[in-house]
């Protein structure tokens, strides 16, 4: 009798086991359109992107002063220099703005970098149109290349007011398809 309650116990164990693992493998599974839904709604790791329109001609709000962060990282192989030629600017919602980030490739080797930006905080992510950006693609340097990459950048009028401070980040990575990427 003994034997068969033991056994009994173990299915129920097993049973319980292989029920853990599958709750796991599932949720191991909805955890990419879950972190999807969430950077889309922060703007985090450069989903803002999605958001990049056609931007219409605004009036400019001549009576609002709002004051753009500029961010950088790299995580790129090396001792990548990547920095905003500026770190702050004030801008007014619907004008037109171009500022640049310096990069430079110390490497003694051609490198294919991509820019990430993210934009908080999160609820304005949404209000910051880019025009022009070197994140929009693939960034090819030569050996020891210095660049400057533009970024033009309009901030929407209808960017909520409690929102007085925006910063716009960009982590520099090496490209995965690193030295096949044509030229730029």
């Amino acid at each position: 009798m003994k034997n068969s309650t033991r056994q009994q116990t173990n299915r129920k164990l097993a049973a319980r086991l292989a029920g853990v693992t599958l709750a796991m493998f599932a949720f191991g599974f909805a955890l990419v359109p879950l972190y999807d839904v969430f950077c889309d709604i922060t703007g985090l790791n450069g989903k803002d992107v999605n958001r990049i329109s056609v931007v219409e001609p605004a009036a400019v709000d001549g009576s609002r002063w709002v004051t753009v962060e500029f961010l950088s990282n790299s995580n790129a192989a090396g001792s990548w220099e990547f920095q905003p030629s500026i770190s702050k600017l004030r801008v007014q919602p619907g004008k037109l703005y171009s500022v640049s980030y310096r990069a430079h490739n110390p490497i003694n080797r051609v490198m294919t970098m991509r820019a990430v930006s993210s934009i908080a905080p999160g609820t304005a992510a949404g209000y910051v149109n880019k025009l022009e950006c070197f994140c929009f693609r693939q960034q090819r340097f030569a050996a020891d290349e210095r660049r400057l990459m533009p970024l033009r950048f309009m901030v929407n009028p209808t960017l909520p007011p409690e929102v007085g401070t925006i910063s716009i980040a960009y982590t520099l990575f090496n490209s995965l398809d690193g030295e096949s990427a044509p030229d730029s």
